[in-house]
């Protein structure tokens, strides 16, 4: 699919159609169907107009298994958050050392933005919102870094982990650090200091680890 430009939301055929295109059996394309299927890849839709259609692309499709299997694991308390926030780190520090080298002036402006909505958000109130922003900056800088396998794996990340560690930290952090540790991401970004932009990431990431330590000691 990816191969041939095709988007979430593209046609690709009747199950009959594509059975003849690719000279396999109804029950051999089913399988093959059944597995793009699990993977998040594909979509059946019957009656007029029906068939298989895209969608979401190979990193979205990716970022969806991987999310949901971390999902699953939470769920089940077979990992806990500080794991899941450890692994956050060993991935997010060196993606933002990339983000440094690599961003474009289009990735810097578009993370400044999205940093200054959300401390405007906050300022007014609007923690949802702020909260979201957060989310979407986070999902910038790894965008900014350049490899898209990483960012398809970091999806859980936004996913699954920030809403559960939103809600368990929200309480107790303070904003203006958060704001601080964020704009200090964004100045090793947008000199193009790749250690810089880890250090702050790794601060960031470590406010958060202790934090959740001392609300878990507490609770």
């Amino acid at each position: 699919m990816q191969r041939e430009g095709l988007q979430p939301g593209d046609r690709l055929g009747r199950e009959e159609d594509l059975a003849r295109t690719f000279g396999v059996s109804r029950p051999t394309l089913r399988e093959a169907l059944r597995l793009l299927s699990s993977a998040h890849l594909i979509r059946a839709s019957k009656g007029p107009g029906g068939g298989i259609f895209v969608a979401a692309t190979t990193e979205e499709g990716i970022a969806l298994t991987v999310s949901e299997s971390v999902a699953s694991m939470l769920a089940a308390d077979a990992i806990e958050l500080d794991e899941l926030l450890e692994t956050r780190m060993l991935v997010e520090i060196p993606l933002a050392g990339l983000a440094a080298q690599r961003a474009t002036a289009q990735d810097v402006a578009r993370i400044r933005t999205l940093l200054e909505e959300s401390e405007a958000a906050g300022a007014d109130g609007d923690h949802l919102r702020e909260l979201e922003l957060d989310g979407e900056l986070h999902r910038a800088i790894m965008l900014a870094a350049g490899n898209r396998l990483a960012g398809a794996f970091m999806g859980w990340v936004m996913d699954v982990l920030q809403p559960s560690l939103q809600k368990r930290l929200q309480p107790a952090v303070v904003e203006k650090a958060l704001q601080e540790q964020h704009r200090d991401i964004l100045r090793g970004i947008e000199r193009g200091d790749p250690t810089a932009a880890e250090r702050a990431t790794r601060e960031h990431l470590l406010y958060l680890r202790d934090l959740l330590s001392v609300i878990e000691e507490l609770g």
